[in-house]
């Protein structure tokens, strides 16, 4: 095996890690990744640290020195397709070496790879989504329309404004506040039966339910700390979402 610096090998192991991390990735399998990748370049004591809004990861390379990098996570988004092509990479790199290199511009190519959808497409299935929902939660079919318009363009308003402030729990409190409005001013109108199932409806496009499954996941592999911080960003977003519904529901 050719010997190569482990700072190299360390530059991989982390930009590996924020691809995983900027796209909805479980800390544990970000851990289990780095871990491969290290250990198929010869690197020995391997340790990695990892929750969602940072990485560690300190190695010991043939020099007997420990070596360590940390990542600052900001953005997060998911998109698994470019989870599962880092995965694949890590399992193919203890079959075949490539140099840093190679698999750094592996890893650029993986994280420039485009979405199958636009945004315009994904909105619409958004709104398809929330349109069905209330049929799930003992609801009517002319509950639907409204759903499907309220939780589209609930979605489009918390994405513009989550943009503009970079504060998600504004933005999804905006959102559902919003969602209320449009539940409210629907039913009025005598489009739709139940204003509770429309905005139970709406408002799933908010709901983070990838958060809650990779939170619960992460508690029962034994990753306290992320499983944790992930619960806690859900309960925001719970919290978010109540207070815009509720402030609807008093002043209406």
């Amino acid at each position: 095996m050719e010997n190569y610096p482990v700072a190299d090998i360390l530059d991989v192991c982390v930009e590996a890690g924020r691809v995983m991390l900027e796209n909805g990735a479980e800390t544990y399998r970000v851990e289990d990744t780095l871990y491969r990748i290290a250990k198929s370049y010869g690197l020995t004591y391997i340790n990695v640290f990892v929750v969602p809004t940072a990485l560690i990861i300190t190695v010991q390379g043939k020099d007997k020195q420990d070596h360590t990098e940390l990542l600052r996570m900001t953005d997060r988004q998911t998109n698994l397709e470019k989870v599962s092509k880092v995965n694949d990479l890590s399992r193919q790199l203890t079959e075949t070496i490539l140099s840093p290199d190679e698999v750094k511009e592996l890893l650029q190519a993986i994280k420039e790879t485009p979405r199958n959808f636009n945004q315009r497409q994904r909105n619409l299935a958004i709104a398809c989504a929330c349109g069905c929902f209330p049929l799930l939660f003992g609801g009517t079919y002319n509950d639907m329309l409204p759903s499907f318009i309220a939780g589209g363009l609930g979605h489009l308003l918390f994405d513009i404004v989550n943009r503009w402030t970079n504060v998600s729990f504004f933005a999804e409190m905006v959102a559902s506040f919003f969602i209320g409005l449009c539940a409210v001013f629907f039913i009025s109108l005598g489009i739709g039966n139940n204003v509770n199932t429309v905005i139970i409806g709406s408002v799933m496009c908010l709901v983070p339910g990838m958060a809650i499954t990779n939170s619960f996941r992460d508690l029962m592999a034994g990753h306290l700390l992320a499983g944790v911080a992930v619960v806690a960003k859900a309960l925001l977003t719970a919290g978010a979402i109540g207070i815009g519904i509720a402030l609807v529901l008093t002043f209406l």
